[in-house]
């Protein structure tokens, strides 16, 4: 039972981390100002550590 419940946790965890690269993903895309060296750094970021990169990309942006 409880290999189920860490697999259920590491799971949603899984999910998480891929939903919100795929939105920081977008949201780079989408901006205008940022060459493309840049938005494929954000990118590539993005992938491997997105909620700790969305805020260094919203500051960036304010």
């Amino acid at each position: 039972m409880t290999e189920l419940i860490i697999y259920a946790v590491v799971f949603v965890l899984l999910i998480g981390h891929c939903l919100f690269a795929g939105k920081m993903y977008r949201a780079v895309h989408a901006d205008s100002k940022l060459t493309l060296h840049e938005k494929n750094d954000w990118k590539l970021k993005s992938l491997i550590f997105p909620f700790y990169f969305w805020g260094k990309y919203k500051e960036l942006k304010s």
